[in-house]
């Protein structure tokens, strides 16, 4: 049986559903304020004519799309909203979060974490220690290096994938035949999609395929390995193209990884610091962008969970990935 495991991280919760030694499915939850489930009082900003979308300001200062606003939610005034989307930070831009009005009577507080999250969606999670061994031998590194890069292979080919302002494009390369290419990379799509946690809207760029029986073939392929997830599409067109369109609560892997990869590449850092197990001082090297990214506030973490003091050292030169901890005598 699948089953979610949990780590909570340095900076970041993580989840992953495994079944035997292959992760289905990843969540990772970097602690915005705004995510999904949020609910506060909030002053409407703009209001957007003769529509029932707008803008809104939370206390905090952090503002939000609104979607669905009464006729009597005028400028100004304050109205307690649902953020239904976190942020989606992308190269070059962020959109904004998404809200709606609270219903009746729901009372104001934070967004759930990660795993309380799964667990109200009826999900059984096994919280790990970080020192747990499960996440690495279920494939975690590999999947970390798959959202870094964009690039993720299968028998017979590869996937591009990266986060665009519009949606998230999937490319397929590989050699012809083109039919079987495009039949091969079904599976590993579907696969994909749920490992790195991506939803919204989604363009899938097929090799073309002249003949309208290879297409359908496609179509076919994609409704099959589709079916369980809650997604539309559109048929593949005569250059190649599919849409996808699925519900979209938070960032996917890829968008996290491409916005802020030093960030991502901190906590990664910092997770493998935790698993150090020779005693001495933990000393992390790290390219300066990465140690730059290195909160002192997660310094102060990673000391109290180990119980060592912390050393951070630059060197350039280091990839961002290419950081690494080990312990030192003191």
């Amino acid at each position: 049986m699948p089953e979610w495991l949990h780590e909570a991280g340095i900076g970041e919760e993580r989840a992953i559903l495994v079944e035997g030694a292959t992760i289905l499915a990843a969540r990772i939850d970097w602690g915005e304020p705004l995510r999904a489930g949020h609910v506060a009082m909030a002053r409407i900003t703009r209001r957007i004519a003769g529509t029932r979308r707008g803008y809104a300001r939370f206390a905090d200062g952090s503002e939000t799309q609104v979607e669905a606003l009464p006729p009597e939610a005028s400028e100004g005034r304050e109205l307690r909203l649902r953020v239904t989307r976190a942020a989606i930070a992308e190269k070059g831009r962020t959109k904004l979060p998404q809200a709606r009005p609270a219903a009746p009577g729901e009372a104001e507080g934070p967004a759930p974490s990660l795993l309380e999250a799964l667990r109200a969606e009826g999900h059984a999670v096994r919280p790990l220690r970080v020192t747990d061994r499960h996440f690495d031998e279920a494939g975690w590194p590999e999947l970390v290096e798959e959202a870094l890069s964009g690039e993720v292979a299968f028998a017979g080919g590869s996937l591009a994938i990266s986060a665009t302002p519009a949606m998230t494009l999937v490319d397929i390369d590989g050699p012809p035949p083109l039919p079987a290419l495009c039949l091969a990379a079904v599976p590993a799509i579907a696969a994909a999609l749920a490992r790195l946690d991506i939803g919204g809207a989604v363009g899938i760029d097929f090799p073309s395929l002249p003949e309208k029986k290879d297409r359908q073939a496609v179509d076919a392929a994609l409704a099959a390995a589709l079916d369980h997830m809650r997604i539309e599409r559109t048929a593949m067109n005569g250059f190649g193209f599919v849409q996808l369109v699925s519900r979209l609560e938070r960032p996917s892997l890829v968008a996290r990884f491409a916005r802020d990869p030093a960030a991502a590449a901190a906590r990664m850092l910092l997770r493998q610091a935790e698993r150090v197990a020779a005693p001495g001082v933990l000393h992390l090297l790290a390219a300066p962008s990465v140690c730059r990214a290195l909160r002192q506030e997660w310094r102060d973490e990673l000391a109290r969970r180990t119980g060592r003091a912390v050393v951070v050292e630059e060197r350039a030169g280091l990839a961002l990935a290419g950081g690494f901890a080990q312990a030192v005598a003191p």
